[in-house]
């Protein structure tokens, strides 16, 4: 009894794993979960393309709002490419596809050669012809052939039937595109594994440094051009190149000249640096009761940066370059380049905000309690991204094999015909049946075409 009653618990458990996976199987072999899982990957994409990434913590609470920079760090959305859900939904997208190609796709897509119910089948014909057995065969098959048709006999039962297929191979189109998505995930995988990106600015005759590798980027000078645009609502000025020339000295040490300009990267070690951005980097000069402070700001800064004013809860921020003050206005022009340039300032206590200020460049500004501050000069700096993926050449494969098996499976109609010869002495019935991937309404028309010609040609002895 004992025994018996083992048997039965370890049946019961086997019976439950098979329910288990047989669940699991059809959850992921199904095409609207599938479909769920892309929706839910290019939404996760599309949050790394729109959130700027790789960027200290700093940057999203100076840039972003305080509510949208507490999301993005804590739901880590500054790294989304490297982050457990991202992995975590490829993995998944990669399972489907496994499960819903061997268990849908293949199937489908590759059936058996077995015999058919030809009256069964939404597409189908009889169509007799007189003459001997033998013959008749030899010009149905002749009649496939000389029309580019694949024809493979199989006998069952006694009874030969004859596979007749036109574009078989592209029925393999889906299973192409699933191998291109797999090629990509492994590209991507690569990446998360061993890649990295990351930003950095250099001011004009300063050095920058790649923290990874090592390299670094010495500025010797940063160029750009803007060309006046006339609108209707005015004159636009638009930023039409930016260039940098570099020093850049890889892991071999040795220093190379580069130009590094937009969608012209250098690379150095495997590393692609991009420009990026560029901006005007202010040298302020604060002073009390007319001397010079030490401490902050004893660098220049940039758009965005800021320091405290010693001995107080005040805080400055040099919020961004005017490259034109209008001389009749005071107010900041059109114009970008600088021509009476100025800054604008905003001043904090703590955490509150009391207002901006436009000040022109060598000018002080009285900040109170015997404090001045002046913006000496500005310093162009050039801003780079860089960037070492190396899975980017299995993402390329991927994608153009992902492209390939699209296109076959959009563009060509794979067609079985099942072909049966029956009857008996002199009179014989050709039966035939067509299927196709895509479903009976797309052969419908050329079906009636290949019965019509079927009719007439092996008529003939």
């Amino acid at each position: 009894m004992e025994a018996l009653r083992r048997n039965a618990v370890v049946e019961s458990a086997v019976a439950g794993v098979k329910e288990l996976v047989h669940e699991f199987l059809i959850l992921f072999a199904n095409i609207l979960f599938a479909v769920s899982l892309f929706a839910v990957w290019g939404v996760l994409t599309l949050i790394g393309v729109v959130v700027d990434q790789g960027k200290g913590d700093d940057f999203y609470w100076q840039n972003y709002s305080p509510l949208l920079a507490r999301v993005v760090l804590r739901l880590h959305m500054d790294n989304i490419y490297h982050s457990p859900a991202y992995i975590g939904i490829i993995g998944l997208i990669l399972i489907s596809m496994t499960v819903a190609t061997f268990r849908r796709v293949i199937p489908a897509r590759l059936p058996a050669l077995r015999p058919v119910k030809i009256d069964k089948i939404p597409l189908n014909a009889v169509v007799t012809v007189e003459g001997e057995e033998s013959d008749v065969r030899a010009r149905v098959q002749k009649f496939f052939a000389d029309r580019g048709w694949q024809i493979r006999k199989r006998e069952f039962g006694g009874e030969e039937w004859s596979f007749v297929d036109k574009h078989n191979w592209a029925r393999r189109g889906v299973l192409v595109a699933h191998v291109g998505f797999v090629i990509i995930a492994a590209g991507t995988t690569i990446y998360w594994a061993s890649g990295y990106m990351g930003t950095f600015a250099v001011l004009s005759g300063t050095t920058g440094t790649i923290p990874q590798t090592g390299a670094t980027v010495a500025l010797k000078q940063f160029g750009y051009q803007i060309q006046p645009v006339a609108t209707k609502s005015g004159t636009v000025y638009q930023p039409i190149d930016y260039v940098s020339h570099a020093v850049v000295t890889g892991k071999d040490g040795v220093p190379r000249d580069a130009v590094i300009r937009v969608n012209l990267p250098y690379d150095a070690d495997g590393v692609k640096i991009y420009q990026a951005t560029y901006g005007f980097a202010i040298t302020f000069v604060l002073t009390k009761n007319g001397r010079v402070t030490t401490g902050p700001p004893d660098t220049p800064l940039k758009e965005g940066e800021s320091f405290e004013i010693p001995g107080t809860t005040r805080a400055i921020q040099y919020r961004s370059f005017v490259g034109t003050i209008d001389p009749a206005t005071g107010q900041a022009g059109p114009d970008p380049r600088p021509n009476n340039p100025g800054v604008v300032l905003e001043a904090f206590d703590s955490d509150t905000e009391l207002g901006s200020v436009l000040v022109p460049l060598g000018k002080p500004f009285n900040l109170g309690a015997g404090y001045a501050l002046t913006p000496k000069k500005y310093t162009l700096y050039s801003g780079f991204q860089y960037r070492y993926d190396p899975g980017i050449s299995l993402v390329l494969i991927g994608a153009i094999v992902l492209v390939l098996g699209l296109c076959i499976s959009f563009y060509f109609t794979p067609a079985r015909l099942y072909v049966v010869v029956t009857g008996a002495a002199r009179s014989w019935n050709i039966g035939i049946a067509a299927t196709t991937v895509k479903g009976y309404d797309i052969f419908e028309d050329r079906f009636r075409e290949i019965v019509e010609a079927l009719r007439r040609k092996p008529q003939a002895s």
